[in-house]
């Protein structure tokens, strides 16, 4: 069964800076693409971060870039977004998604997904 499973959301305030989560079984991990997308109340799913494990490419949306890193640790099948400089306009629910092969933009493009961590922003 696959499975991903999100963790490290929750409140802070506008400049500071949290760490996201995404922890996988289920599949060979070494060989997956592992993105990042969030939705806020209102707007629709958008990617924000992706890693291709087979190559350590890797993706950021023009919104967050510069301001957000992602990583891999295979050992641990976990992927991670480092979230810093965070603004209001970041706050949404964080999903992990995952892709045999590759990154895709469009959450369409995925084919799993962990149940979503709440990230909210605060003035």
């Amino acid at each position: 069964e696959v499975q991903l499973v999100e963790s490290g959301g929750g409140l802070v305030q506008a400049g500071g800076s949290l760490r996201l989560s995404c922890a996988a079984s289920g599949f060979t991990f070494d060989d997956y693409a592992i993105g990042w997308f969030r939705q806020a109340p209102g707007k629709e799913r958008e990617g924000v971060s992706c890693i291709r494990n087979s190559d350590g490419r890797k993706y950021y949306a023009d919104s967050v870039k510069g301001r957000f890193t992602i990583s891999s640790d295979n050992a641990k099948n976990t992927v991670y977004l480092q979230m810093n400089s965070l603004e209001l306009e970041d706050t949404a629910v964080y999903y992990c998604a995952a892709d045999p092969q590759n990154c895709w933009s469009h959450p369409i493009g995925m084919d799993y997904w962990g149940q979503g961590t709440q990230v909210t922003v605060s003035s």
